[in-house]
């Protein structure tokens, strides 16, 4: 995990640094504070330390200007304790509000207590969408997208294009799908299937997507 520090305070900066690589993290203090907000976000990072009083602008505003584009953990480490600059950390889109002097557990503590909820965050919303080459699956939508256009599927539509998400590169036989689609005692025969398949195609050729499944003749269908 890297952990980006905007401190502009040397000897804490270096102390962060330090008590981070100890813990096996990867560090970038920054040591300059000209646009503060893309040299923090130049250097990819899975969480950011920020401090409220920085020389060019303040920490609010940073954080401010990285969530207009990022969803980067932050989390303020600042001296100023007031209530209403912690409430406003928050609504500026701060994740967590520590005060120093901080005691190194803790933020060791609550680092790791941020980086494990958004990393639960960022695979949930992974696993609302499936991609093949350049095509999404959206599963909370029951939806196909492609280049910010979007086609609403039936269940049917869904569930055969999830299966054959699920499958990609593999030849799935007609009867495979046909019993994948067995739902609720109703029986998905087999004209039923090319039915749903020739709407499938229809729709992704909307989109402008060709050929994303192919047939093998008497064998079955293959991202």
């Amino acid at each position: 995990m890297h952990i980006v520090i905007i401190e502009d305070e040397p000897s804490i900066r270096q102390e962060l640094k330090l008590l981070l690589e100890n813990a096996l993290y990867s560090v970038t203090a920054l040591g300059e504070f000209h646009d503060t907000a893309s040299a923090a976000l130049a250097a990819m990072p899975d969480l950011i330390l920020l401090d409220l009083k920085l020389p060019e602008e303040s920490g609010f505003d940073v954080c401010t200007k990285i969530r207009a584009v990022s969803e980067v953990p932050v989390i303020f480490l600042t001296s100023q304790t007031d209530s209403a600059d912690e409430l406003n950390g928050m609504l500026r889109g701060g994740d967590d509000y520590i005060t120093k002097p901080f005691y190194p557990p803790l933020l060791l503590a609550r680092i790791a207590a941020v980086l494990k909820r958004t990393n639960k965050a960022a695979k949930e919303k992974e696993q609302d969408r499936l991609q093949y080459k350049d095509v999404e699956l959206d599963i909370a939508r029951g939806s196909i997208c492609y280049q910010n256009n979007q086609a609403e599927l039936t269940k049917n539509e869904f569930k055969i294009l999830y299966y054959l998400f699920q499958n990609t590169g593999r030849i799935i036989p007609r009867i495979e799908l046909i019993e994948y689609l067995w739902d609720n005692q109703v029986f998905i025969d087999d004209n039923t299937l090319s039915v749903n398949m020739t709407r499938i195609r229809g729709k992704l050729e909307q989109l402008g997507v060709h050929d994303l499944i192919g047939t093998k003749r008497g064998m079955g269908y293959r991202l």
